[in-house]
């Protein structure tokens, strides 16, 4: 069994992620503790977050008040509801959130049924609950899980190789080809993607791009493509690198097959609509940018915006870590084009900049200095996919500001209509 543990500022999005596939027919809420059960009517977000908010309130200066959990046994394990709420309130005793309001949630949209737990690391006497040794404490705990209910060991038949751990490049290191082959030579058979654009894309959260280049050879015209290393800005900072270096499966001619195969095996695909929803439910229960970025974050989905040097947006591709595959907004729906987040965070500067007093344009400096966070601590997401811990520290807002905004959002909706 897998546990992946998430750390982040936004308790009304962990919730509403979770109702959703609730609401959706994709999930249940199997156990709460410390939140009363509901017999007469369904759950809500509204409902579970009242239960939260003396927490919050009490200690309002931590970072990262909000743990969202997710425990994965192997997909051939058979786990019922009364094992899943048994091995839940197990791992949260070991964890040490024994006796903090939580809410376990069972996701059954993939193939792979798995729970989610959202609670919050701050007591009600405001003191917070040490995360120090989180994925030691969280491995021994999924240990004694397997033991006991008798599931397959985490990484059992696994191919646990270091061909198969992606790791991001970093020049100041050098032997850059080396770094480089370790990410081209395996990304491309791992993850589906439907366009050139979309490779680089996904290329970029490891600190690689591409460019495609053409030039006559024996006479005839041909074209390939080369590699470089990037800083955590996207900024070109090697030589360039031929793809044939990496292997016949690197090269322009290769990467075009591969692309429409996905093209096919994408066509029908039931995580896009999970995507989708995923998507749509940050959009929904974020405030700006970096508040949208750091919650796909928590759920293992990373988000490249393409801006031009007026800061237009172009360009918007998600890259779900969960089922391999790269989206663009457009191909979602839509209303998830670049166009329309160009145009919905547009409004919101200009909103901003009329309404700001001095605390809120601390909280806008707080902003940039998360998305400077993000970039820096990307690498902190495929570690979590890969060693099974999922960990984005996220530093924005707090909680309470977040439901104020949520509540100004729906009262100006009701007015418009």
């Amino acid at each position: 069994m897998i546990a992946k543990i998430g750390k982040g500022e936004n308790l009304w999005g962990a919730l509403t992620y979770n109702q959703q596939k609730v609401d959706n027919e994709n999930g249940t809420v199997l156990f709460t503790n410390k939140i009363p059960d509901l017999w007469d009517r369904p759950y809500s977000v509204k409902f579970f977050h009242q239960y939260f908010e003396p927490y919050l309130i009490a200690n309002n200066k931590t970072e990262k008040p909000v743990r969202h959990i997710s425990l994965n046994p192997d997909p051939n394990d058979k786990v019922d509801d009364k094992d899943y709420r048994e091995m839940a309130q197990q791992y949260m005793q070991e964890m040490g959130y024994g006796d903090q309001p939580y809410v376990v949630f069972k996701h059954t949209d993939i193939d792979r049924t798995h729970i989610h737990i959202v609670t919050t690391c701050v007591q009600i006497d405001g003191t917070k609950i040490s995360d120090r040794y989180d994925h030691p404490r969280s491995m021994e705990a999924c240990r004694k899980l397997e033991k006991q209910y008798n599931l397959k060991v985490a990484g059992e038949n696994r191919n646990l190789n270091q061909s198969s751990v992606f790791k991001l490049v970093d020049y100041t290191k050098g032997n850059i080809k080396t770094q480089l082959s370790s990410v081209i030579r395996h990304i491309p058979k791992t993850y589906g993607f439907q366009s050139m654009g979309a490779y680089n894309a996904l290329l970029s959260q490891f600190n690689i791009s591409t460019e495609e280049v053409s030039g006559e050879l024996h006479g005839k015209m041909r074209k390939g493509i080369v590699y470089f290393a990037t800083d955590k800005n996207g900024k070109k900072v090697s030589n360039p690198f031929k793809s044939s270096l990496f292997g016949m499966h690197a090269g322009v001619e290769n990467i075009q097959v591969l692309i429409e195969k996905s093209k096919l095996k994408m066509k029908n695909d039931p995580s896009k609509h999970i995507l989708k929803r995923t998507v749509e439910t940050a959009l929904s229960t974020s405030k700006s940018e970096a508040s949208f970025k750091s919650q796909l974050l928590e759920q293992g989905i990373a988000t490249v915006i393409r801006k031009n040097n007026h800061g237009k947006i172009y360009g918007i591709t998600f890259i779900d870590h969960n089922s391999k595959s790269v989206w663009n907004g457009s191909q979602l729906s839509k209303e998830l084009s670049a166009n329309s987040f160009n145009t919905l965070w547009n409004e919101v500067e200009i909103k901003r900049e009329t309404k700001y007093d001095h605390n809120d344009h601390f909280n806008l400096s707080e902003e940039v200095w998360t998305e400077q966070f993000l970039t820096d601590s990307i690498s902190g997401v495929f570690d979590g996919f890969f060693s099974s811990l999922l960990s984005s520290d996220i530093n924005t807002d707090q909680e309470e500001q977040i439901f104020a905004s949520q509540m100004k959002k729906r009262q100006r909706k009701r007015r418009k209509k």
